[in-house]
């Protein structure tokens, strides 16, 4: 089962931007309920779509630079990289048939 990683700043170019797979990350913070609400649909993503999709978090409270880095405003926001380049932002909660189905187009 694939499971969803959680990275810092110092791994974001290795884990995100070099990754030969699109990456879904998922920028969080540990006191958001719609945060803890994705969760576990990040989890179900990563094992149904293991070898065709990364999905990582990363803690926008521990992550403060990165976080500015890529705008992120709210929590949680996805950002989907595609080939190092950034090629869709979803804020908010998202239910998972929404999600697969951006998934689905996108990658």
């Amino acid at each position: 089962m694939a499971e969803v990683i959680e990275i810092n700043t110092h791994s974001f170019k290795e884990q995100v931007l070099e990754a030969s797979l699109p990456v879904l990350v998922d920028f969080w913070s540990p006191g958001c309920g719609p945060c803890q609400m994705m969760a576990p649909v990040l989890e179900e993503l990563a094992a149904e779509y293991k070898g065709r999709l990364k999905v990582i978090k990363v803690n926008v409270a521990e992550n403060m630079e990165l976080s500015a880095q890529y705008g992120i405003m709210g929590v949680p926001t996805l950002i989907l990289f595609k080939d190092g380049e950034q090629v869709e932002t979803i804020v908010g909660f998202y239910p998972k048939n929404k999600l697969t189905s951006q998934l689905d187009r996108l990658i």
